[in-house]
Formats: structure tokens, C-alpha cells, sequence
């Protein structure tokens, strides 16, 4: 008869995709940010409660996610707190901005429609802020700047669709996102690249979701512009 199996301990695989799971947690709530180094294979057994071959492979396999980076000598950091924005930023490249933009197109009018029908105050008075920032951005004349003010406004639009799964998706094309409001404005702000975003927020406010959703696709239709 073979010997009884303690239901209790979980087989190795179950623990390792466990652990995984509770890394994976850490990182996404902010413990270890990117950039910053998650603690030493010993530390993790002990805090973990598992085996060193446990911790071995759940960080070996969120290394090869991309969400880690093992580097010789120095210890194991925070790559990403996302697995699908490592797979986008590799398959980045200028031949593929025409489908950026179409994934982009995709997402933010979807996003804004839904944000038409469900924004609350609170989304409101964000995308207030989030518009004013980008407009003053504008006028500081760095390009640098513009950018990340416009990412956080159309980021913005999608939290106030309140979907969390395509917010997820949204924040995987981080980069990409980044990249081709960065190529639209190319060296300098001049007054032919500026896009009013007024009239989307204005949509948004005023409930209407297929005006915010011609709004959101308008300045995506023929050319990567911010």
C-alpha cells in the first residue's frame, strides 16, 4: 500500500505557482518598486515559509516574465510590476508605431466611452487636473514633460471607465504609449502638434459617450499624434 499523502503540504508545482502568485502580490502593491532589489533567497524562505527550491524557481520564473532581473553578483530587482510590458517594449520598433496606434485607438476610445457613462466626481476633478497640467506642460516647452503629462491624462480617462482588466491592458502599453506621443512631437513643441484635449474631457463631463468616443479616436486616425 503506498503511504499516505498529507493534503496539507501542497505537490511542488502547486507551491511554486503559490509562491509566484505571492511575489508577483508584493510587487504589484508597491513593496519592492522597480528598480529597487527584493530581498536575498535566504530572507524570502524564511519570510515565505518555503524551501530554497521554491523560491529558486518562482523567481526564475518571474525573471523570464520579465517582472525580474537576476544580475550576477548584485541580487535579484524589480524589472516590471507588469508581465505583458516587457513582451511590448521588445516587439517596439519604428515599423510597428502604425500598430501601436491602432492598439492605442483600440483601448482610449473604448475607455472614454465607458468613462462617459461612469465617471464619478472624483474621475472629474483627475481629469480636470490631469488637463490643466498637460496644458501647462505645453507651455514649459519640454518635450519630455508634454509627454508624461499627456500619458497621465489619457491614463486618466481609462481609470474613469472603472475596468480594471483594461486598465491593466492600457498600463502594459505604457512604453509603447510614451513612445508614440514622443515621436509625434519629435524635437520641439511647435503650435502644428498641439492636440486639444479639451473637447474630449468636456465629452466625458457631459455624459455623452459616442461625442467622447469620436473625441478619443479623432486625433488617432491618421498619424501617431499625442
Amino acid at each position: 500500500m503506498p503511504p499516505a499523502i498529507d493534503s496539507a503540504v501542497p505537490p511542488r508545482g502547486r507551491r511554486t505557482n503559490e509562491t509566484i502568485t505571492r511575489l508577483r502580490r508584493r510587487i504589484m502593491a508597491g513593496e519592492w518598486p522597480v528598480g529597487s532589489r527584493i530581498p536575498t533567497e535566504p530572507q524570502l524562505v524564511e519570510d515565505l515559509g518555503v524551501g530554497r527550491n521554491t523560491v529558486r524557481e518562482a523567481v526564475r520564473a518571474l525573471a523570464h516574465a520579465g517582472v525580474l532581473e537576476c544580475r550576477q553578483g548584485s541580487g535579484t530587482y524589480v524589472l516590471s510590476t507588469d508581465e505583458l510590458a516587457p513582451v511590448v517594449a521588445r516587439r517596439l520598433t519604428d515599423d510597428r508605431m502604425t500598430e501601436v496606434i491602432e492598439v492605442r485607438r483600440a483601448f482610449e476610445v473604448e475607455a472614454a466611452r465607458l468613462a462617459a457613462r461612469r465617471r464619478t466626481a472624483e474621475d472629474l476633478a483627475a481629469l480636470d487636473a490631469a488637463l490643466a497640467a498637460r496644458e501647462a506642460a505645453w507651455r514649459g516647452g519640454e518635450v519630455a514633460e508634454f509627454v508624461e503629462a499627456d500619458v497621465a491624462l489619457h491614463t486618466a480617462v481609462v481609470a474613469a471607465a472603472h475596468n480594471g482588466m483594461l486598465a491593466e491592458l492600457y498600463a502594459s502599453v505604457a512604453t509603447a504609449l510614451r513612445s508614440t506621443v514622443t515621436q509625434a512631437m519629435g524635437d520641439a513643441l511647435t503650435p502644428d502638434r498641439h492636440v486639444d484635449h479639451a473637447r474630449l474631457v468636456a465629452a466625458i463631463r457631459a455624459g455623452d459617450p459616442e461625442l467622447a468616443a469620436r473625441e478619443a479616436g479623432a486625433f488617432l486616425e491618421s498619424a501617431p499624434k499625442a
